[in-house]
């Protein structure tokens, strides 16, 4: 697997950290596997999977999460993909854009309002294959980047969508083409939580501005006298243990804005060589780790991982085969890299149990929606955790995407 490496790539990848119905029908409840040696480590989760040894750098944590089954895929086509085939047409509402028909015909598309909006594009799928969301992704152009609201599938020949998407850059509302291209990137995790769980813009900026809004990252700073916290004074008896800071901060990404891109444009902002040069670095050694780890598997291919930062396991993202996986490893990669970065570089682990651990199925509150015969989508919340699952209802039915999260509250 190998990385994307142009500084272009880097640094639309990078930005994420500094500006940082239809009838519902009930899906197919998947169990839990059950327990027992395999590989890396037990059996646990939906569909069988397991996790093999950790890929260990610095204060991230990779665990693979690896299946003996591997579903085709090969029938759906992945957002990116579309879009840089012209399969796919996002743009801003209101503009001229066109559809194809069923027959080949261009047609012009029906407008769906008189102008922009922040939190609303268009999206035609004009391909002959599903297209996949995912919560996070990213769309460059019109007059901001947006990211994706909601994982979905698109068929076909449907109708132009309305999309729900988020504004990652807080204050600007200028641009040329209304058309949207593929920016090849998912926001880092704590701006993709407050998109996918939260619904809510506000949070999203929040997260953009903060780096990273997780508890580990607001003890370190609290720590260190940030943020109205008080530090011990001389002289004092109390010991303070100062964790060591994140390598991105807010202050190092306040000090961009300020003195290199004002109007918090993402290229402008990340072509910062200082940001660049250590995710860029930092992401090829984890990737060559894991490509190593993975090797001469036997049965089983890996399908996703699970993320932990410190000693905190906090994410996952794991989908129905290795082929969907490979396709998004590269941005999600350089996601979890942006996020490891803005939090402290603590030199504790989380362990292989806690890692299994977090396969577990939650059972909590749950809201579901769905466009009958193309896909079912599921939200379960339980106390400080949520889990989003993404299932196909045709061709043949299977879970495309399953994602968990350790909310920051």
């Amino acid at each position: 697997m190998k990385l994307w490496n142009s500084v272009d790539w880097a640094v639309r990848t990078l930005a994420a950290v500094a500006l940082l119905g239809a009838s519902v029908t009930p899906a197919t409840t998947i169990g839990d596997g059950g327990m027992g040696g395999n590989g890396g480590g037990k059996e646990s989760g939906p569909e069988g999977w397991h996790l093999g040894e950790p890929v260990r750098y610095e204060n991230l944590t990779v665990f693979p999460v690896l299946s003996k089954s591997d579903a085709n895929t090969a029938e759906f086509e992945t957002l990116d993909e579309g879009l840089a085939s012209g399969d796919v047409v996002v743009s801003e509402r209101g503009s001229d854009y066109l559809r194809r028909s069923r027959d080949g015909d261009v047609l012009p598309a029906p407008q769906q309002s008189s102008g922009a909006e922040v939190n609303r594009l268009v999206l035609i799928n004009r391909g002959k294959k599903p297209v996949i969301l995912l919560a996070g992704e990213i769309v460059s152009g019109g007059k901001q980047d947006r990211i994706v609201g909601k994982d979905r599938i698109v068929s076909p020949g449907a109708p132009p969508l309305p999309l729900d998407v988020f504004c990652v850059e807080e204050g600007r509302w200028t641009g040329g083409s209304a058309k949207f291209a593929a920016a090849n990137t998912m926001v880092h995790p704590s701006v993709r939580e407050k998109a996918a769980v939260d619904a809510d813009q506000s949070k999203v900026w929040a997260a953009v501005r903060s780096g990273s809004t997780s508890n580990q990252a607001t003890a370190s700073a609290e720590a260190r006298g940030v943020g109205g916290a008080t530090p011990a004074k001389p002289g004092a008896t109390e010991t303070v243990t100062v964790t060591p800071a994140p390598r991105i901060s807010a202050g190092t990404v306040g000090g961009v804005i300020s003195s290199a891109a004002p109007s918090q444009s993402y290229r402008k902002i990340y072509q910062s060589p200082q940001i660049g040069r250590d995710v860029e670095s930092f992401a090829n050694e984890v990737d060559r780790r894991f490509a190593d780890s993975t090797s001469g598997l036997k049965g089983e291919s890996v399908v996703g991982v699970v993320i932990a930062y410190g000693g905190e396991v906090a994410w996952s993202d794991i989908f129905a085969s290795h082929q969907l996986f490979q396709a998004y490893w590269p941005k999600l990669l350089r996601s979890y890299v942006v996020e490891a970065l803005a939090r402290p570089g603590t030199v504790e682990k989380a362990s292989l149990d806690s890692g299994h651990a977090f396969l577990d199925r939650l059972k909590g509150h749950v809201r579901e929606d769905s466009e009958p015969g193309v896909y079912t989508w599921r939200e379960i919340a339980q106390g400080n955790y949520a889990e989003i699952e993404l299932q196909a209802l045709a061709p043949s039915t299977m879970t495309l995407h399953w994602m968990k999260v350790l909310r920051n509250s």
